[in-house]
């Protein structure tokens, strides 16, 4: 059938079709032409350009309602929603409602500075987190339409890959196992066909799916005249329609039709080729209400813990900042209103800048900007809680075909009854019986195939399958391209990894019979040969002959080819009407194919560093055994030659695999049940396990793995669906670059963790023990004031200076080399370790010796006399505490390593750190920030006796550092 159509002219029927809804379901029940036909497109080349774009422009995309984003306006609001952050609102607000009453009283003019700074900063700090979350959205956003749906359309004649989203109503799509359907769509053709519907209806038993209603229906299925007469707009269809319908008068249940497939149910077997009839909200899946709207946002284990330890530290805060309150009023006799105010300031401050409220959006930002980096580097992560699974995997368990190798095939030798021969090499003779086999062997792989070869500029590009377009490849090269064409395929039984073979069923043009050619893995299809071509006639395939076919299949795998075997039988007409699987017995065996796919050139490399980083790298492949063990020799897996088979897997008593996995690196000829066993093996062994797939049957173990990666060339959407990780590439050197990024991400929230816990305990510790040593540092408050070394003011503003733009160059600071020269992080560790609480407290109690030193050195009296005023102190101490925290930022960037090592790679650290002096000189000699933040202008041997003093933080952490690394170097087995 063909349907022209000028551009931009829908048929009648197309406007109800795309509507969704009772008319685009009644599609079931037409005839495949009728469908067609309403829907104004040739199933056999699709739409146009012109007609895809005049579509697209009246459909819209094909996507459901996606939650609206949170306007600006909520973001920053939300800022707002911690208590103390409130409280210091009101207090403020409060404080300057005094201050004006006692300016009015008094006659004063001027403004309430110290209050309007605190507000100042409460809002530049809201807008910094809410420009923090905003990055992080665009980042997962970006995230998202990097990991879209994807589809196999026909257009002009040409398959396509295309996004889902640019589906339009009558593109022609094709689907087979493993795929997401991605839009309502009535099947014009289908072999074998079956779909998992659970996303619609609940029932996860597979629903098989025909082209025609008179096949895919009951037997009671109703007349044409069933359906109600105004189901249709007049004239929208053919008046030769087939109308069929289960219930008079009922509307259809989505599931009940077999000749229609839904948007987001996945294929379970089979192939189908079907013409979309509803597209984005039109479709089943888009009816069913606020599936988005109830969509949450994904929290991963480590923000969950993060957020634990924020509610934690924020109790002990706060029970700290009500005693040092307490203990001032006691202690300075303060009864007076503004001086309570005052205090209350003073302690909510403390608390809001002790308490690092940035942190969420902090590490929600380095995880989203890392997942971009691996996307950057191909990985693309689905989940971020793969991430963090990604420091502690100590398994890599990685398919061989297009991981490990390059997935471009090659025949390069075939074998048949007469002996050896190459693709497009000189033969025997010209006509001699090792051509002839050659040409049959090589005919049966062409038919037996569903790539397609499509020419191009400078060469032949192969759409589908690489071991398909190599046998495609071979077959052209030996000139049996046009005889190829001579046959019309009529059915197809499809390959899956149960029967590890593939059959189509074909009728030569003019020829008497049908022809059954089948390719499959070589021990099957011998099994179901009982002939085998010799010359230009069959022979019965002896034991002899069987055994000698295995064993030359055993040598070129050893020679590390991949081999299939090719077979073929005439079928009698009866035999053709139902194809299954007692056409592919009697089979007559014609030869050996044997194809290359070498190693990828990085692979040997990744594997060498995944060793290197405490991972070790096991292949699963479907391939012979020896093949296997040949590539996984070649790559550095294992080198003694030894391969479990799954018949081996099966044979074993219970118990016996979790010993075999310890040793076995290579495993060979199994099914996707038996990557699940391998799994859970490893598992039972307290491994963490990093597992790929590629197939439908794939999915429970890369769900059953702590981190499931799915291929995203060759994968299926089932495959990727079940995984945390996409490889954009298929490759298993992105395998280790995953790692190691994700690797760097976490060590990067712990940098983040450790610079801001650190730096807000020493600004609790400077005020806390400036309370308790106030007679030491010379601290001498009259009756009701309130004398300590930082203000409310100068505390929130270290808070916005060093915890804002230094935490966030942190987390994005560049991939330390030594992250992969470490063993994998412990299952269960932390994200603050014993070590590092210990750091930090010393790192803490430092810093605060640094500043009180400062603070008593400036005044007169104290350990250290001094002659300055009070202002002129508080300013320095002031002055101190940030450059403590900015030096802190360089401790902050290893625990172990020198903060000398890689000092100037991270560009935005430095940046940082140049806007935070830029913003302190300012509020330091600015007269207008002068007033709010009570200081005085410092001199240049002032700002040098400061850094001075500061810099004991950096000195004494490296020193600290350095007899760490002398230990270790010195403790045996170091």
């Amino acid at each position: 059938m063909t349907v022209r159509m000028r551009t931009g002219q829908a048929a009648p029927g197309i406007d109800a079709a795309a509507a969704g809804g009772t008319v685009a379901r009644d599609m079931a029940f037409l005839a495949p032409d009728a469908v067609a036909a309403a829907l104004a497109v040739d199933p056999a080349t699709g739409l146009d350009p012109g007609e895809v774009r005049a579509r697209a422009a009246r459909w819209g995309p094909n996507a459901l309602r996606a939650r609206p984003p949170v306007p600006a306006w909520r973001r920053l609001l939300a800022q707002f929603a911690d208590p103390l952050v409130l409280l210091l609102i009101v207090a403020a607000a409060v404080s300057a409602g005094l201050w004006l009453r006692e300016a009015a009283a008094e006659g004063q003019s001027g403004l309430p500075f110290e209050s309007l700074a605190i507000l100042a900063i409460v809002l530049l700090n809201a807008a910094i987190g809410t420009i923090q979350e905003a990055r992080a959205a665009q980042a997962v956003a970006a995230l998202r339409r990097m990991s879209a749906a994807r589809a196999r359309v026909i257009r002009n004649g040409t398959r396509q890959e295309i996004p889902a989203a640019e589906l339009v109503p009558g593109d022609v799509i094709r689907i087979e196992e493993g795929d997401a359907i991605p839009a309502d769509a009535r099947l014009v053709r289908a072999s074998a066909l079956l779909t998992n519907e659970a996303a619609l209806t609940g029932e996860s038993v597979p629903v098989p799916k025909g082209a025609h209603p008179e096949d895919a229906l009951p037997k009671d299925a109703l007349p044409k005249d069933a359906l109600p007469k105004d189901a249709l707009p007049k004239d929208a269809l053919p008046k030769d329609a087939l109308l069929l319908d289960r219930r008079a008068g009922g509307e259809t249940d989505p599931a009940e039709p077999r000749t229609m497939v839904f948007s987001g149910t996945t294929v379970s077997a089979g192939l189908g080729l079907a013409i979309v009839t509803a597209t984005g909200m039109r479709t089943e899946l888009g009816r069913i209400a606020g599936l988005l709207e109830e969509t949450t946002d994904e929290v991963t284990p480590l923000q969950t813990e993060l957020a634990r330890l924020g509610r934690r530290l924020g109790l002990a805060v706060l029970a700290i900042a009500g005693v040092l309150a307490v203990t001032i009023v006691l202690a300075d006799h303060i009864r007076t209103l503004p001086a309570l105010l005052d205090t209350l300031i003073l302690a909510v401050a403390l608390a809001v800048a002790a308490v690092p409220e940035g942190l969420p959006a902090i590490v929600t930002a380095a995880l989203s900007l890392g997942m971009l980096r691996m996307a950057r580097r191909r990985a693309i992560v689905r989940h971020l809680a793969a991430v963090e699974t990604l420091g502690s995997a100590d398994v890599i368990a990685s398919d061989k075909t297009g991981t490990l190798t390059r997935n471009v095939m090659t025949v390069r030798t075939v074998v048949t009854a007469s002996g050896r021969s190459t693709p497009g090499g000189p033969p025997a003779g010209p006509d001699g019986p090792l051509r002839s086999e050659l040409r049959q062997a090589l005919l049966a792989g062409a038919l037996a195939n569903d790539a397609v070869l499509q020419e191009r500029e400078g060469g032949v590009a192969i759409q589908g399958d690489p071991t398909e377009g190599a046998l495609l490849v071979a077959a052209r090269t030996a000139g049996l391209g046009a005889e190829a064409r001579r046959f019309v395929r009529l059915a197809e039984i499809p390959f899956s990894s149960e029967r590890r073979r593939m059959s189509t069923l074909l009728r030569e043009t003019g020829g008497p019979s049908c022809l059954v050619a089948v390719k499959g893995a070589p021990d099957v299809v011998l099994a179901r040969s009982s002939r085998e071509r010799v010359g230009g006639r069959d022979r019965p395939l002896t034991p002899e002959r069987r055994d000698a076919i295995l064993a030359a299949n055993a040598a070129l795998a050893g020679d590390g080819l991949r081999t299939l075997g090719l077979a073929h039988r005439a079928v009698p007409e009866g035999e053709a009407t139902a194809p299954d699987d007692r056409i592919e017995q009697d089979l007559v065996f014609l030869g050996l194919a044997g194809m290359s796919d070498p190693p990828r050139p990085e692979a040997r490399e990744a594997v060498a560093r995944a060793r290197a980083a405490g991972i070790r790298s096991v292949m699963i492949t479907g391939d012979h055994p020896r093949t296997a063990a040949a590539i996984a020799a070649e790559l550095g897996i294992a080198s003694d030659g030894t391969a479990l088979t799954g018949a081996q897997i099966d044979a074993m008593a219970p118990g016996a695999l979790d010993e075999a996995v310890r040793r076995v690196s290579v495993y060979a000829r199994v099914a996707p049940a038996h990557k699940l066993q391998i799994v859970r093996a490893l598992q039972r062994n307290g491994l963490v396990v990093a597992m790929t797939g590629d197939g439908v049957n794939d999915a429970p173990a890369l769900k059953a793995a702590e981190i499931g990666i799915a291929m995203g060339v060759t994968g299926t959407d089932v495959s990727r669906e079940a995984a945390d990780i996409v490889l954009a590439d298929d490759n298993f050197a992105t395998i280790v670059a995953a790692v190691e990024e994700g690797r760097a991400i976490f060590a990067n929230i712990r940098k983040v963790l450790r610079y801001l816990l650190s730096s807000n305990l020493g600004e609790v510790a400077t005020m806390a023990l400036g309370v308790v040593l106030a007679p030491l540092l010379g601290l001498a408050a009259g009756p009701g004031e309130v004398v300590l070394p930082l203000l409310a003011t100068q505390i929130l503003w270290i808070n916005f200076v060093t915890d804002g733009a230094p935490a966030l160059a942190l987390a994005v600071d560049p991939v330390d080399p030594a992250v992969m020269k470490r063993p994998p992080r412990p299952r269960g560790e932390g994200v603050l370790t014993g070590a590092m609480a210990w750091s930090l407290s010393f790192i803490g109690i430092v810093t605060a010796a640094c500043s009180l030193f400062v603070f008593d050195a400036c005044l007169p009296g104290g350990l250290v006399a001094g002659s300055g005023t009070l202002a002129y102190a508080q300013t320095m101490t002031f002055t101190t505490l940030v450059l403590c925290q900015l030096f802190n930022v360089f401790n902050a960037r290893s625990a172990e390593a020198s903060a000398a090592d890689g000092l100037f790679k991270n560009r935005w650290l430095w940046g940082s750190i140049v806007l935070s002096l830029l913003l302190q000189v300012a509020v330091v000699y600015t007269p207008v920030l002068q007033q709010g933040f009570s200081t005085v202008a410092l001199s240049p041997g002032d700002w040098l006796f400061c850094a001075g003093v500061a810099s004991a933080v950096l000195v004494l952490e490296e020193l600290r550092k350095a007899v760490a690394r002398a230990r270790r170097s010195a403790a045996p087995g170091a």
